[in-house]
């Protein structure tokens, strides 16, 4: 599998979703290279004077749906979410990745799925959701969607047609900050309420597996109250953005002497291949960035995967994982932003 690479698309369509956030649909100039699942993300690059910006939004149309459309929330401060809110038009060209993660649907048929989204975590979900119930026709679907009012819910209006389309097989709960009368539904998604709605509304013995993406705060909450009302750790799925969130943690780094001699690498990508020498206290996205290797990244914090790699030789140690599943480490993949060199000769395969 080659590595990533950017690709042009044309913005053809913008829809304001809610006040600070829109949707943004997308005519890729190489459609073939952005076939999806439903789940999955894009990550988009853009120049500002001498900085480089990449920032990673989900798919929020169904799998199979010919418009390639994400959903961006304007981040107070956010320089790409603001400007992709007040600038970006019509027309405009973007450099985008195709699509990666593996925040996905299980294969099998017939299943009660759990989704819980928190203010722009519904991206992912819609995607999640409507794919769903287009493909199993014996599936059902249940939503909690948490946010601070009604005028702050994202995709409202996409919500409310697939629940008149699937009217006997998807269940949308809205809890919300201010502006609902019923106790049960108002407040804040955290663990008090999530038992609430375990209790009272939402069978989990019913439940097959449950999807989980929002504010760190309200993933915790809700998973910890999932796993207090019986639900397996395997069959609850995160979708992470930021770094200080709950993940898989290695080992913390051992200590570098200043004068540790740097380990011969070979990083491979796009089935070229380079030899340099990797400091010990740099990371590999470091080195490989700092000798202009065009290896692929997005957060550089662990989370989205982007700059996956597989170690054919020698010994690297990751500080930390919030995205590859354990059977990915045991395999030999690593998150390259996080990945140090131990022991060489290395050999570092990002087409793997």
């Amino acid at each position: 599998m080659a590595a990533p690479r950017f690709h042009t698309a044309t913005v053809t369509r913008i829809d304001r979703t809610t006040r600070d956030a829109v949707a943004v649909t997308l005519r890729p100039d190489t459609p073939e290279a952005f076939a999806f699942k439903a789940g999955q993300y894009l990550t988009f690059r853009r120049q500002i004077g001498e900085v480089e910006l990449r920032r990673s939004y989900s798919i929020c149309a169904p799998e199979g749906d010919e418009a390639l459309r994400v959903g961006i929330k304007h981040v107070p401060g956010g320089a790409f979410s603001g400007w992709a809110n007040t600038e970006l038009r019509v027309g405009d060209s973007l450099q985008v990745m195709p699509p990666m993660g593996q925040f996905t649907l299980p294969e099998t048929a017939g299943r009660h799925l759990l989704f819980v989204a928190g203010g722009s975590g519904i991206t992912p979900i819609l995607s999640l959701i409507g794919t769903l119930l287009r493909q199993d026709g014996a599936a059902q679907a249940t939503l909690i969607y948490a946010n601070r009012s009604p005028a702050s819910i994202m995709f409202r209006d996409a919500l409310e047609d697939l629940k008149n389309l699937y009217l006997d097989r998807l269940t949308v709960i809205h809890v919300l900050e201010s502006g609902q009368d019923i106790p049960l539904f108002s407040g804040r998604l955290d663990t008090e309420k999530c038992a609430a709605l375990f209790t009272r509304w939402i069978p989990l013995d019913q439940v097959d597996a449950s999807y989980i993406c929002g504010p760190g705060p309200m993933r915790e909450a809700v998973a910890t109250a999932l796993a207090a009302h019986g639900q397996p750790e395997d069959r609850i799925r995160f979708e992470l953005f930021a770094a200080d969130q709950p993940g898989k943690l290695a080992p913390a780094p051992r200590h570098v002497a200043p004068d540790a001699p740097g380990i011969a690498t070979q990083i491979t990508v796009g089935g070229i291949r380079q030899d340099l020498t990797v400091a010990q206290d740099q990371s590999l996205l470091e080195a490989a960035r700092a000798a202009d290797i065009d290896a692929p990244f997005a957060c550089t914090a662990g989370v989205c995967s982007t700059c996956r790699a597989r170690v054919l030789r020698g010994e690297v140690e990751m500080r930390a994982n919030h995205a590859l599943e354990d059977d990915q480490v045991r395999d030999g993949y690593i998150l390259t932003c996080q990945s140090y060199p131990v022991s060489g000769p290395l050999e570092i395969d990002y087409d793997a």
